[in-house]
């Protein structure tokens, strides 16, 4: 019977909604939360790698910033994942729900760059 039970909890816990970025080949998105829960793909650039969408996105944040918006962090999707503009740098998931993992960090002057390629 626990063991029926263990199953069935498990089987739940696999059919979790897992909200998924869209998987369009070389295209970096801004995503945007919407008031009913739902997210807004704009279309930011076109590009061959995560880090340059990573980069695209904080450009576009550092310039509305600069124009007197307070948004500090943003979301973005390219090729199936997730990326996530923090303070500390861009995080990335296949999920909006899903574990993050550090993508870039920030170095001691703000800038982006890969986990491991500053010296310390």
């Amino acid at each position: 019977m626990l063991l029926a039970l263990t199953a069935a909890a498990l089987a739940l816990g696999a059919c979790a909604r897992k909200t998924t970025p869209p998987g369009d080949t070389g295209v970096c998105f801004h995503v945007v939360p919407q008031k009913d829960g739902s997210l807004k793909y704009n279309k930011l650039v076109s590009t061959d790698s995560l880090e340059k969408c990573a980069a695209n996105l904080e450009a576009m944040r550092i310039k509305f910033l600069t124009l007197g918006g307070s948004q500090q962090e943003i979301y973005g999707a390219y090729q199936a994942n997730f990326l996530f503009l923090v303070k500390e740098g861009v995080m990335t998931s296949t999920s909006l729900e899903g574990p993050r993992y550090v993508a870039l960090v920030r170095t001691g002057d703000g800038r982006l760059a890969i986990p491991g390629a500053m010296p310390q």
